[in-house]
């Protein structure tokens, strides 16, 4: 899905990395130019992420109603090492 990494590019997602524990916990990384809000609300604009996230359906167990990037939570980095 090259338009994706495209769109993400667009809005400043960078250094973008996901992982999966063997029972299927996602557990993602993004820096992003701005912020994480206004990162989000740049993809909430394209097409491909609606198509992406209705592809995604199912795979995810979230709040109904949702796709997965509205479910997407935000963390404190609390520790950092150079």
């Amino acid at each position: 899905w090259p338009e994706m990494r495209d769109a993400l590019t667009r809005h400043g997602w960078r250094n973008y990395s996901l992982f999966m524990r063997a029972d299927g916990t996602l557990f993602g990384y993004v820096e992003v130019d701005d912020t994480f809000e206004a990162a989000l609300a740049g993809m909430d604009g394209e097409d491909i992420n609606r198509r992406w996230q209705a592809y995604m359906d199912g795979f995810f167990e979230i709040q109904p109603g949702l796709r997965a990037d509205q479910a997407m939570l935000e963390l404190e980095e609390v520790f950092h090492l150079d």
